[in-house]
């Protein structure tokens, strides 16, 4: 402040000198000239003038009684007259390159884009984390060439001990997962229905990241087991952030939060030998569920070729519980929300998905970078069930039980918008495995429902961050940090990011005018308050409703409405899972329960296992209530295809020197133009020269990329390329995988002697042609490649299986 000649009186000399302690002050305000060029006096001022601006709490009555528990008024504030009141010190205008200047009055500096945190070290030199340049980074400090090393090398030190601090705790469920960055685009304005910012208009784009994730397995497992997958979304909106925290089946195991450390101790490795990893094939998993008969749903749907995803790019994804959302009325529906992937709903087979286990433990995320890597954006639609309590209430099950859909006959899905993943991390650590996602995260517009284990949800998630990530704080790492402004009085804690101006933590307050101020119910996030009101009593019991004591009839639904490879497969499943079972009561108790919800399920799994049918277990309800409906086609993977589309399709093509070169060009020339990612596969990498004097440069071997690791398989002629591959044990072993997992080949001229060799069946078990198998000789080479790209499009060949394989 600007000083002056002015006189000044005794009373602005006491005021000036009073501003300048920290533990007392005068009975009466400061006159105001005593401020005019005294900075301490000017803050006591305007401190003073803003305190006084609010005489009481006047929203005091506002807070009581049942009438006014809707309309939550808007915190009282008031402006100061100068930013001096809320500054923590007056020396805040002292600059330097280390405190920068001032904050800037309203803004949280740790929110905001990634830019303000990324780093890179292109033409820089290496540093210590304190900054200081690194003169050798490759000999620790010793006495004498051969002596210790010396205590004193801190360079050292600080290397190996943050080194040695570089892990942070996994997480219990969802540890092995892979992330990206994209966003999500509003169709058309919801605000009939929500007052949600994602929803609000059309064209609106959400910032967002996506986990993937499997459950059960350790933070270094493999992709591929037979699992459910976490499909979490964090949508970075202007109003906050909202995590829809959900998988890729829309049912769970359980009904209560209670019983979820169980399931998780259950499934997880035995604790005596800590075995089997990330696999459900063992005892104690079987013996839980056996017996809680409300996991029989899940089962199924465990069971089935969803628990073991083509791609994390090629399943769906759902919420799970039933949500609500509420308008700018206060009005709710009910919601369940769905994703339905672009690229179609595809999955492996068993024997394929181990084989890639030991080939590749990362094929899921390998296979979501390398996509968008090329530019390959995966996509999804956004599709919410939307209906109100009083259809609710009619429904012959509960939507409060999570172990109950609610059928797309009943409650049609409406598409609303788009996810698209099109970035990458730029450090896994530091995103992927650094992002918190919490079902407690919503929005306005948002809220929940009574369902038991979404609430157990809504308070774990939370608490396992903590633990996880070191505190309270980790909201204020940048992967979580929202885009929406973030004002609050939450102080301190391990990590704190946020250096919070001022001397006010606390509302109400008048010392900072009031600021930050409750939002009110029109502006702020307001529970629904009435849920179900209709449902429930006011006695604390512990206890289930009624409908959710019908465990089997939605089982059956699943089950009779998937195709009957898919029922062969379910069956298959439930076989070899059960044979790991090393207790025969067990495998009994599940195989009687199954009686319940498909006999003849239950009994073709007991002649399998070399049992007699035992008699169903007794149900917890004799009558349940007659369904609405008894098959669901949506529930079948075959209801979503896709476009049929060969995009980012992985197909082999294998060569050898002698191949015949025209043809593997226009194939390879034809695949890319349709977006597939065409490899040479060769004996070894390196060069092969064709008849025609050309020469293809094998990227790929069959020992480093073994056949079931793509979606089709090309057969090359030329008799020289085709004796040289036979000669390969290699690659009978490689066509015979494409085969069996029910793969297209293309077997052109000579080539098709390989598949003789193989001993591939030239029809199906029924006598009919193979579709999958296209055989041409190399002049005829431009119509079986259009046959091949429209064949490999299509679902696969799973007429060709036989339980056992045959001979």
């Amino acid at each position: 402040m600007p000083k002056t000649n002015r006189t000044k009186t005794a009373a602005d000399i006491a005021a000036q000198a009073a501003a300048r302690n920290t533990d007392s002050a005068p009975a009466n305000p400061a006159p105001p000239s005593a401020g005019r060029d005294d900075a301490p006096a000017r803050k006591a001022i305007d401190t003073q003038a803003l305190a006084a601006a609010m005489p009481a709490n006047t929203n005091k009555p506002l807070e009581h009684g049942e009438a006014n528990a809707l309309d939550t008024p808007v915190g009282l504030s008031a402006q100061p007259a100068s930013r001096l009141p809320g500054a923590s010190t007056l020396s805040e205008s002292n600059a330097s390159d280390k405190v920068g200047t001032a904050a800037v009055d309203g803004v949280n500096a740790t929110i905001g884009t990634l830019d303000r945190v990324r780093a890179d070290a292109t033409g820089q030199r290496l540093t210590t984390n304190q900054g200081v340049p690194i003169a050798d980074n490759q000999n620790s400090l010793k006495a004498g060439a051969r002596g210790p090393v010396l205590l004193e090398d801190f360079i050292l030190r600080e290397k190996i001990t943050h080194f040695d601090h570089e892990r942070i705790p996994e997480r219990i469920v969802h540890a092995r997962g892979s992330g990206a960055h994209g966003f999500f685009e509003c169709y058309a304005p919801l605000t009939q229905y929500t007052k949600a910012a994602p929803f609000k208009e059309a064209g609106k784009i959400t910032p967002t990241f996506v986990r993937f994730s499997t459950v059960a397995g350790e933070r270094g497992s493999k992709d591929t087991a037979r699992d459910v997958r976490g499909f979490a979304v964090k949508f970075y909106t202007d109003e906050g952030n909202w995590d829809l925290v959900g998988n890729n089946m829309p049912v769970f195991f359980i009904q209560d939060a209670m019983k979820f450390p169980d399931l998780v101790h259950a499934v997880k490795p035995e604790p005596h030998h800590q075995m089997p990893q990330a696999a459900s094939a063992h005892d104690t998993f079987w013996d839980f569920v056996s017996l809680m008969p409300e996991s029989t749903h899940m089962l199924m749907w465990q069971m089935s070729d969803r628990a073991i995803p083509r791609s994390y790019r090629m399943m769906q994804g759902f919420g799970v519980h039933t949500f609500r959302m509420v308008n700018e009325a206060g009005e709710s529906v009910l919601v369940k929300f769905h994703w339905q992937p672009k690229l179609g709903t595809h999955s492996l087979v068993w024997e394929e998905a181990v084989k890639i286990s030991g080939a590749d433990p990362d094929f899921h995320r390998r296979d979501l970078w390398e996509a968008i890597e090329a530019g390959e954006y995966p996509e999804w639609e956004l599709g919410l069930q939307i209906f109100t309590e009083e259809q609710a209430a009619q429904f012959s099950f509960d939507i409060l039980d999570a172990t109950k859909i609610v059928p797309e006959e009943l409650v049609p899905v409406q598409v609303v918008g788009r996810l698209v993943l099109n970035r990458n991390p730029d450090n896994f650590f530091a995103e992927t495995e650094q992002v918190a996602f919490c079902t407690a995260h919503i929005v306005p517009g948002l809220d929940f429902t009574n369902d038991p284990l979404l609430a157990g949800r809504i308070h774990s998630y939370v608490d396992t961050q903590i633990s996880r990530l070191g505190g309270p704080n980790f909201h204020e790492l940048p992967i979580n940090a929202p885009i929406a402004p973030v004002a609050n009085n939450q102080r301190d804690g391990m990590h704190r990011q946020a250096i919070h101006r001022g001397r006010v933590a606390y509302e109400p307050n008048s010392l900072a005018g009031g600021c930050p101020f409750q939002a009110g119910a029109a502006q702020g996030f307001a529970s629904v308050a009435r849920r179900l009101d209709a449902k429930e009593s006011s006695d604390k019991v512990r206890i289930k409703p009624e409908k959710f004591a019908d465990h089997y009839t939605q089982a059956r639904l699943f089950y009779e409405s998937q195709t009957e490879v898919e029922k062969a497969h379910i069956g298959n499943a439930f076989r070899f899972e059960l044979s790991k079972v090393t207790v025969p009561a067990i495998r009994e108790r599940v195989v009687a329960s199954l009686m319940n919800a498909a006999p003849d399920l239950a009994e073709r799994i007991a002649t399998d296992l070399g049992m007699t049918p035992p008699a169903p277990l007794p149900r917890a309800i004799e009558n349940p209530a007659t369904p609405e409906v008894e098959q669901s086609p949506a529930l079948s993977l075959t209801a979503r295809p896709g476009d049929g589309g060969i995009r980012t399709r992985k197909i082999a093509v294998l060569v050898a020197p002698g191949v015949e070169g025209s043809s593997i060009a226009k194939l390879v020339a034809a695949l890319m133009a349709e977006g597939a990612v065409p490899r040479l596969v060769a004996a070894r990498l390196g060069r092969c020269d064709a008849t025609d004097g050309s020469a293809f440069d094998a990227d790929a071997t069959m020992e480093n990329s073994p056949g079931f690791l793509f979606d089709a398989l090309v057969l090359p002629d030329g008799a020289d390329a085709v004796a040289a591959l036979d000669a390969d044990a290699h690659t009978l072993e490689f066509v015979r995988d494409q085969y069996w997992h029910c793969k297209t080949i293309l077997a052109l001229g000579a080539s098709q002697a390989l598949l003789a060799e193989a001993q591939i069946p030239m029809s199906l078990p029924d006598g009919s042609p193979d579709p999958g198998l296209i055989l041409a000789d190399a002049k005829d080479a431009d119509q079986a490649i259009t046959d091949f790209i429209a064949t490999v499009g299509m679902p696969r060949h799973f007429a060709r299986e036989n339980d056992p394989p045959r001979a």
